[in-house]
């Protein structure tokens, strides 16, 4: 037999290959379509099989009737900071800044015992479906109520904006998916899954992502121990380039990060997320003692730092295998936060189902995490503005549950909108945590007033939250607009590229170069508004919340009034017992009589006891 020609050798081989990433790419749609589709029915498998028995009244779709374990309960809420952003974004943010933001993590950790124990036990006993009901309660406003609740919406809608479109950039990288494509399915099933499911399907929901998650991290990261030579080699590799910053106290608030700027801003920016946020809250009120709120609670705190860091350990896995050849640098992709997906690519695009897996853990992540916010968004909007309309208030408990249903179904609708938006901007990553910094102060702020200032009145909470809610917007518009905010990257290396690619080093190297000559000519002519407005981000919810209070305290000396007294069990329990004990000087500002059941069943006249 005649021996093939070298031509034809080599086009049998090509057929061979694309024979084989063909059959690859085909496992992989299917394990991706298999795991969304499993991930999403498992939780509401009970309303299908049984839907007739199993029919949810309100209070079972808000809270889960209380019959969620503490296990779940636990994962659930440790889920919010293993986001689907924040599994993109910490491996490149170690890869490309290193591992500075890293220290954010001791916000986090000092945030969970502050509202364990100082948040919790002020309104737990009050019989509330939405956390802002207490500040009504504690002002005697709707005002200020609203505003909070508002501050709240807004927040989430442009947070889930941008988580539900992070997903797709990887979709579209690896499979080819349009972006509206992504964002429409992930819409139409956060809709059916919202129909059909309650607190209760969305908790399960979050403990299979965060399980997924969890495994396909350690996965990756085995992979790059086997790969490079241990986890001693991955630590050696970063070390050696630069990539960890621990403990740099500077006080420049213009720098990026420091720990100062990572542990406060982040430890304001959990306060109210974790304290005065109705997704969480609703969480916690769900359980049906205080006790079992304190254990899930303490027990999440070394499961968020598990949780917290693996994406950084990926990051450092990561950065050991690229670290002589940056893709970035090479132009191998264009974002810095496609480099996670890129590995995925190139590693294991010849193992069947691997990227699929990958993929539809993002997907999933984006997915139900917009399922359990909905959830909250629905019912905070029924409680603080809808329950208002009286031809609404008058209905019967289905029916109310069903106009929560259908404002979850308006809001998925609308999140997928701000999906569409976000696709138009850059930088997903720090869009989202510029969002959480920006409007965490106001929500924090007049928390803080209505537990902790017995003086505080509606006028000083609604002025206050007005104040730093303009002064915010108003730095984080001009840092967007005008000023020169200089972020450098780190030094990467395409030495261990292959040579055709060194010429995109040449071009690398002559950017930076002008860059930096940028830089300089910025700094130069820097003004005051620059220098407010280049501040860190990250001290935006400190700024705000300071802010908040201290108009609120002004303006509520200011206007006090026999009209502005209130049940004094709203305040926090060590601020009565000082003001049990006079330390205004025989001011009054209210009442410890309690009129009913629960601190918000009513207020007798007030009969002050200093």
């Amino acid at each position: 037999m005649d021996q093939l020609q070298p031509d034809e050798q080599l086009q049998q081989q090509q057929q061979q290959s694309t024979s084989d990433t063909s059959t690859n790419d085909i496992w992989n749609y299917v394990v991706f379509v298999a795991f969304v589709v499993v991930s999403a029915l498992i939780p509401i498998r009970k309303r299908l099989c049984r839907r007739s028995s199993n029919s949810k009244s309100k209070q079972d779709y808000v809270f889960g009737a209380g019959h969620i374990s503490t296990l779940a309960m636990m994962l659930s809420i440790a889920r919010g900071t293993l986001g689907v952003i924040s599994v993109l974004g910490y491996p490149s943010e170690f890869f490309y800044r290193g591992s500075a933001m890293w220290e954010s993590l001791y916000g986090v950790i000092t945030a969970y015992p502050i509202v364990c124990f100082v948040f919790i036990p002020v309104y737990f006993d009050l019989g509330i479906t939405s956390v802002y009901q207490y500040l009504e309660l504690r002002f005697n406003s709707r005002l200020v109520r609203c505003l909070a609740s508002g501050t709240y919406i807004i927040r989430t809608l442009l947070s889930l904006g941008v988580t539900i479109y992070t997903p797709t950039v990887a979709l579209n990288t690896i499979i080819g998916v349009p972006y509206w494509v992504s964002l429409l399915s992930i819409t139409v099933i956060t809709i059916f899954f919202n129909a059909l499911g309650g607190l209760k399907a969305a908790v399960a929901a979050d403990v299979i992502q965060s399980l997924s998650m969890t495994a396909m991290l350690v996965g990756i990261i085995i992979y790059c121990s086997i790969t490079v030579g241990g986890v001693d080699k991955i630590l050696t590799i970063s070390s050696d380039n630069d990539r960890f910053a621990f403990f740099n106290f500077a006080t420049d608030l213009h720098l990026r990060v420091t720990t100062t700027s990572a542990w406060l801003g982040e430890l304001f920016n959990s306060l109210s997320l974790l304290g005065c946020q109705q997704n969480f809250v609703q969480r916690y009120l769900s359980m049906p003692t205080f006790g079992q709120i304190r254990r899930t609670l303490m027990l999440n705190i070394p499961v968020v730092i598990l949780l917290f860091s693996l994406p950084w350990f990926v990051g450092m896995a990561i950065y050991a295998i690229y670290w002589h050849c940056d893709p970035l640098k090479a132009s191998v992709i264009a974002k810095m936060d496609e480099i996670l997906p890129y590995f995925m690519v190139d590693r294991f695009d010849s193992v069947p189902g691997v990227w699929g897996i990958f993929v539809g853990t993002l997907f999933n992540g984006a997915l139900t995490l917009n399922i359990s916010n909905i959830n909250s968004l629905a019912t905070v909007t029924w409680e603080d503005f809808l329950s208002l309309v009286p031809a609404l208030r008058k209905k019967s408990d289905t029916h109310q549950l069903n106009v929560i249903k259908l404002v979850g179904t308006v809001y998925a609708v609308v999140i997928m909108g701000v999906g569409f938006i976000v696709g138009l901007l850059s930088g997903v990553i720090e869009s989202s945590m510029l969002i959480i910094s920006a409007t965490s102060g106001p929500l924090l702020g007049v928390f803080v007033l209505a537990m902790f200032i017995p003086f505080a009145n509606w006028k000083g909470a609604a002025l206050g939250m007005l104040a730093s809610h303009l002064s915010i917007l108003w730095i984080v518009v001009g840092r967007l607009i005008e000023s020169n905010v200089s972020e450098p990257l780190l030094d990467t290396s395409i030495e261990g590229c292959y040579a055709d690619l060194m010429e995109a080093q040449k071009n690398a190297t002559l950017l930076v170069a002008v860059a930096l000559e940028e830089g300089v000519n910025a700094v130069e002519t820097s003004t005051l508004l620059n220098r407010i407005y280049s501040i860190t981000y990250l001290y935006y919810g400190v700024f705000g919340t300071v802010l908040t209070v201290l108009a609120g305290v002004v303006v509520s000396l200011a206007t006090w009034s026999s009209h502005d007294v209130y049940n004094m069990k709203m305040l926090h329990p060590a601020v009565r017992w000082l003001y049990s004990r006079c330390p205004f000087s025989g001011k009054h500002f209210g009442s410890f009589e309690v009129a009913g059941k629960g601190y918000g069943a009513g207020m007798k006249e007030a009969v002050p006891r200093c």
